[in-house]
């Protein structure tokens, strides 16, 4: 989306919150929660296709997964927002030679899982279908997708997780939420709307959604990689989760950005997995 169209945007739903707050707040919390894109390319079938691909449903979504088969632990790869399980490429490759059982499942309105909305709470609930049905001893999850699955390990507390892996995830919702209402410059009657819709869809804050808060309950041991130069999720995130994680190490990259896509972090990731 250029940066003319979200300004468009957001002076129109400000001039709209006047007549009608109510409507330019749906608007713009349906905005928040729809990926504008994310689905599976046709460049991106031939890898995906080398995989098992089933199905698990949750309530009404259909969750897409994939599963690559090995003897050894079994790793879920959970990926991030307008993004789908094809991004693990690479490390499912150095996995599949390590002879890992290796899981990757689509996020709801992402890949092939069904569904036009998206939101954290709902992913980690897709993460505890498919952790249920493969049992996995590792998580791995990108960006919101290392928010959900800490999030879910918060709520579920599965013994038999034994190392979560987060690469550039988000600690506070807030701080998401405030990124979006500065990107689109909505005023106040929006913000405040924003923060209502929250509370009446989750019955909760958003400065609930903390996973600086939720790792003080987790005593899985994790490894958190963040870039210094991440533009979407501020390396300042990791440092909040690092100072209250039980087990807990960090590692800092330069120059890698949010995506984190690179041999180097693979390595990283294999590493804290075979110790």
């Amino acid at each position: 989306m250029s940066k003319t169209l979200i300004k468009i945007i957001g002076n129109t739903l400000n001039a709209v919150s006047y007549a009608s707050q109510d409507f330019a707040t749906s608007q713009a919390w349906k905005l928040f929660v729809t990926p504008r894109k994310g689905r599976i390319k046709d460049t991106e079938l031939p890898f995906l296709d080398t995989a098992s691909q089933g199905v698990i449903t949750h309530n009404s979504t259909a969750i897409a997964t994939y599963h690559w088969e090995g003897s050894n632990k079994t790793v879920l790869l959970a990926h991030g927002w307008e993004s789908n399980s094809h991004r693990w490429e690479t490390l499912i490759t150095d996995l599949n030679t390590l002879d890992y059982n290796v899981i990757a499942l689509d996020a709801p309105a992402h890949g092939k899982t069904s569904g036009k909305h998206f939101n954290a709470i709902l992913y980690s609930e897709c993460i505890d279908k498919v952790a249920q049905v493969y049992q996995p001893d590792i998580i791995i999850g990108h960006s919101v997708g290392g928010m959900a699955s800490m999030f879910y390990q918060y709520q579920h507390q599965n013994p038999t997780v034994e190392k979560l892996i987060l690469l550039g995830a988000p600690s506070e919702f807030t701080g998401v939420f405030e990124r979006y209402v500065d990107m689109l410059g909505f005023n106040k009657r929006i913000s405040q709307g924003l923060n209502d819709t929250v509370y009446k869809t989750f019955n909760k804050r958003p400065d609930y959604f903390s996973l600086a808060q939720f790792v003080k309950d987790v005593s899985t041991e994790t490894l958190l990689i963040h870039d210094k130069e991440d533009k979407i999720i501020p390396y300042s995130d990791a440092e909040l989760i690092i100072e209250n994680l039980k087990k807990g190490r960090l590692i800092t990259t330069e120059g890698f950005g949010h995506s984190l896509r690179k041999k180097e972090i693979n390595s990283h990731i294999i590493k804290f997995i075979t110790q």
